[in-house]
């Protein structure tokens, strides 16, 4: 699980040809750049990133610059790892970005190359801060990137926001301190962000979440795998169908409603914990350091189940067959026992609930 303050994004230099990229269009509405091949990077320091569906064969991506330095800002184009990428350069170690979502005195650290890239999982490349400060590089960008569908498009911002819509294809979001918002996305979809507030809906397809601090919400998932690893910040989600969910939260607790999973596993650290199932499932296995657990029993769930809360007590709101009843430990039989549910709560009551 990554750190949950300030968040250190790194890469490592590489070497290769750069080009300077030739606008197709300059106006307005900013400058048009059109990338050609299946595995697409693009890298923005601050500003946004609006990616939406495309048609043809080419990304597009139209950059529009803004700012008293805005002019110092470039954009270049280049195969880097096999990767054909679009970098805007940002020439200086200190940035002055102010926006309404981030706290006054915020500010972020990344390691960027010289070519302007940058990840979340190496530490070469130039120490770069983004803040409120004055003094720095008053400059943006903000990127609107048009998909065609079948692309694997890597996007990688440092601050401000990224939208995703109705983008068919393999989408990986990285942001060291922004606001990811996806809706109607098709294919797989791995989003990885330092802080934020992190929304998805109608996404079909394996979702995969690592991040550090902020609220999440989903809403409307299909896909045979949903993994989240979350820092803080409470997880909402609601009406989710996959084969299994895995879910390791540090502090902030979950609430899941509606949720059809063959396999559920969710390890929490701090905070209430409240499961409405759907439907029958295989194996549900939840550990939760503090914070209470409810889970909502349907009528057709059978299942072995074996109980223990440090604290709390445990109530049983469905009929279960009971084998062994202490204090603190329940071991029994819900149905045709055809499932397993174990929960383990350190502190907090258990509570099973029938769903209506």
């Amino acid at each position: 699980m990554r750190s949950i303050t300030s968040r250190i994004v790194t890469l490592s230099a590489i070497t290769g040809i750069v080009l300077i990229a030739s606008p197709l269009v300059a106006g307005a509405q900013g400058e048009r750049f059109s990338i050609s091949g299946r595995d697409v990077g693009i890298y923005n320091l601050v500003g946004s990133i609006k990616a939406v569906s495309g048609t043809g064969s080419e990304v597009i991506v139209t950059v529009a610059k803004s700012g008293k330095d805005a002019g110092q800002l470039r954009v270049e184009q280049g195969v880097i790892n096999g990767r054909q990428t679009l970098r805007v350069i940002y020439p200086a170690r200190r940035i002055t970005f102010v926006d309404d979502d981030r706290r006054s005195g915020d500010r972020t650290t990344l390691r960027v190359a010289d070519d302007g890239t940058f990840d979340n999982n190496d530490d070469e490349g130039s120490r770069v801060e983004i803040s409120d400060r004055s003094g720095g590089l008053e400059a943006r960008a903000d990127l609107t990137v048009s998909i065609p569908a079948g692309k694997e498009i890597s996007l990688r911002l440092g601050a401000g926001e990224v939208s995703v819509a109705n983008v068919n294809g393999d989408i990986s979001v990285g942001v060291a301190a922004a606001r990811v918002t996806t809706r109607g996305t098709r294919g797989s979809l791995s989003l990885d962000t330092g802080s934020g507030e992190v929304s998805v809906t109608d996404a079909q397809g394996d979702l995969s979440l690592d991040t550090g601090s902020g609220g999440i919400t989903l809403a409307q998932i299909r896909g045979d795998r949903l993994a989240v690893d979350a820092g803080s910040g409470r997880l909402s989600a609601t009406d989710v169908n996959a084969t299994t969910i895995d879910l390791d939260l540090g502090s902030g607790g979950a609430t899941l409603k509606n949720v059809t999973a063959t396999e559920l596993k969710l390890d929490c650290g701090s905070g209430s914990t409240e499961i409405d199932l759907a439907s029958d499932v295989r194996r549900l296995d939840i550990d939760a350091g503090s914070g209470g657990v409810t889970v909502w029993i349907p009528a057709t769930l059978g299942a072995k189940v074996d109980i223990e809360a440090g604290s709390g007590g445990i109530d049983l709101g469905v009929p279960v067959t009971v084998t062994r009843w202490d204090r603190d430990h329940v071991i029994g039989t819900i149905g045709d026992g055809q499932g397993t549910i174990r929960i383990d709560a350190g502190s907090g009551g258990v509570r099973l609930k029938k769903r209506t």
